[in-house]
């Protein structure tokens, strides 16, 4: 048994059993604070890349620098393939040279894409110059292909074997080898022309007699994905088919690399963080690790977009100024209207744009989707109209400015759904992105529909 702090307990300061313990992180401060690198060694040794890599993100500027003069020694491939894009480069420049070669000659090929992609040339060149000439090769050929493709997401590790070998073949190869990657789930059955025609689970080959052949053992979940694919595809396309791995093939369907699961989720959870911060108009690489310049710049252009939405909304509010006037209640009960219709368009448009990414929302199935949201639109602008004409009512004493509220209720939240449902289809039919644009449409539509039908039924049954 060793001293060491545990990085792990039962409970945490904050009630998540898995993020290190709050005494743990206030030893690696004090660590840093007093330039220790025997305890700060000591201290981390036993942990993942991953959590060092958070650790190193949630430090301020100065202490990360600190951090990093402290601790650069043993930064490996797998802390730096684990730090956050935002800073990585920050990191890099931070560190020895001959660290960072190490470091990128720990990686996958897929991890050195993925570091050096966004790069400028002369920190690219830098970058790739560490590596031998069979992974610089690999390495340049990923980065051959369009940004967002398989090609950029695949390793170029792969294990093969031809179709008539034997398992027996098969161990004995991979006994015998000394390149084969750290992981991998798949040998690979190529022909003579390294097209691939089907794969083997390694589960399977061990449990296997070493008579039987290799064609004989074959998944039927095999399927290969072009070079050229979207990478939002690709994350799909496991998700859909539950794989582990899949080849990668050129446009002559020969095998260029390979695309494990864990690469797909990734792509998966950036897709998903992507669509949540572009519901938000915060920008899709938005990150808590962006400065104050970056982060307002990332949010200024769609606060601008959203006044002049507002100064529409507030125009249609200037064309009753004479009924608010006469009837000082409508300006107290109109922002309800508006209100409800925001956030019933909201839920209508986050279940729409969901829909399009999972491609769970097709054109198939769009009219019967469309016809369920109206309805339930009319439902809800049913109850909530019937609520809230009856607290006017009761409030007001005027059951003519109840019934009024009411039938805008119904009106907007009617709207609403059409419209949270519509605004994102007809942005993806014309090559748009649903998440980033539907937002500010779908809202502008509710405020002024909800302020127009609430002043005007008023303007028309009440003046």
């Amino acid at each position: 048994m060793n001293d060491q702090t545990p990085i792990l307990d039962d409970q945490t300061d904050d009630g998540d059993e898995f993020l290190p313990r709050r005494e743990l992180l206030d030893r690696i401060d004090a660590a840093i604070e007093a330039g220790d690198t025997a305890l700060l060694n000591s201290l981390l040794e036993p942990m993942h890349g991953a959590d060092i890599a958070d650790i190193i993100e949630r430090l301020a500027p100065a202490e990360r620098r600190a951090f990093l003069t402290l601790y650069s020694g043993e930064i490996d491939g797998e802390i730096l393939s684990e730090i956050d894009d935002s800073i990585r480069d920050e990191v890099i420049e931070q560190l020895p040279p001959e660290v960072v070669a190490e470091a990128v000659r720990e990686m996958d090929s897929d991890d050195v894409v993925d570091l050096v992609e966004d790069m400028d040339e002369p920190d690219r060149q830098e970058i790739l110059a560490a590596l031998d000439a069979t992974d610089r090769a690999a390495v340049q050929q990923s980065l051959a292909y369009p940004e967002y493709s398989a090609g950029r997401l695949m390793q170029s590790e792969v294990v093969t074997a031809p179709e008539h070998w034997t398992v027996g073949e098969a161990i004995a190869f991979l006994q015998s080898e000394d390149w084969l990657p750290e992981q991998f789930y798949h040998i690979v059955l190529v022909d003579p022309r390294r097209h691939p025609i089907g794969y083997v689970t390694l589960g399977r080959l061990l449990a296997s007699a070493h008579s039987t052949t290799l064609r004989d053992i074959t998944e039927d979940s095999f399927r290969t994905i072009s070079a050229f694919a979207d990478e939002g595809d690709v994350a799909y396309v496991f998700n859909q088919y539950h794989l582990i791995s899949a080849p990668v093939v050129d446009r002559d369907d020969r095998l260029v690399g390979v695309i494990t699961i864990d690469d797909a989720m990734s792509v998966l959870d950036e897709e998903h963080e992507e669509d949540i911060l572009r519901l938000a108009g915060v920008g899709d690489e938005s990150s808590l690790n962006d400065s104050v310049m970056q982060t307002a710049r990332q949010r200024v252009p769609w606060l601008a977009t959203n006044i002049l939405t507002a100064v529409a909304a507030a125009s249609v509010i200037g064309l009753f100024e004479s009924s608010i006037a006469q009837l000082v209640a409508l300006a107290v009960l109109m922002p309800i209207v508006a209100s409800m219709g925001g956030n019933a368009g909201t839920q209508t448009l986050t279940v729409a744009v969901r829909g399009l990414a999972t491609k769970g929302l097709t054109k198939d199935n769009s009219v019967r989707v469309i016809r369920r949201e109206v309805l339930v639109g009319i439902l809800n602008g049913a109850i909530f109209g019937l609520a809230i004409g009856t607290v006017t009512y009761l409030w007001f004493a005027n059951f003519g400015l109840g019934a009024v509220i009411g039938l805008a209720m119904i009106i907007n939240l009617t709207i609403a759904a059409l419209a949270g449902i519509l605004v994102p289809l007809t942005l993806e039919k014309m090559g748009a992105d649903p998440a980033l644009a539907s937002p500010t449409f779908v809202t502008t539509v509710t405020d002024v529909v909800g302020f127009f039908a609430f002043l005007g039924l008023a303007t028309v049954i009440l003046l």
